[in-house]
């Protein structure tokens, strides 16, 4: 399973660690950056991972900001991503089960990087439900991206 992971400056030093943990778990990581402390423009890194996720060149995207919010905003603006900012486990099994979610945002300020660990592992092992209330629902958003 490729996974395309990207951060800002805030989140550089998380997703740097998160890397590494995914390549240890044998994921295929495609690191869009940023690669240093540097400040930089949060868009910038969304949406070029939110592409590669949208184009199916990567099965989920993973997104690191201050808060993770405005990385989300942006990945959202891409026809096909379906992004969830969360900081506990049961949010990101719902955005999986219940929102079928490919790309997750975390923030660096907010939650450790163990934390992030746990959850991006309930975020690449939790299936979607595939209820039909749920596929509906997902059409709905799928039909108001412009």
């Amino acid at each position: 399973m490729k996974i395309a992971i990207a951060a800002d400056h805030a989140g550089y030093e998380a997703k740097r660690e998160l890397v590494n943990y995914l390549v240890e778990k044998g994921y295929d990581v495609l690191d869009l950056g940023t690669n240093s402390l540097e400040s930089c423009d949060y868009p910038d890194y969304a949406i070029k991972c939110a592409n590669e996720v949208a184009n199916k060149n990567a099965q989920f995207g993973i997104l690191i900001c201050g808060t993770g919010i405005g990385m989300s905003i942006c990945a959202n603006k891409v026809k096909g991503i379906r992004c969830a900012n969360c900081q506990d486990n049961f949010s990101v099994q719902m955005t999986r089960e219940h929102n079928d979610a490919n790309m997750l945002t975390m923030g660096a300020r907010v939650i450790s990087v163990d934390k992030m660990k746990e959850l991006v592992d309930i975020f690449l092992t939790t299936p979607f439900s595939n209820e039909p209330k749920h596929i509906k629902r997902i059409e709905k958003i799928s039909q108001a991206e412009i």
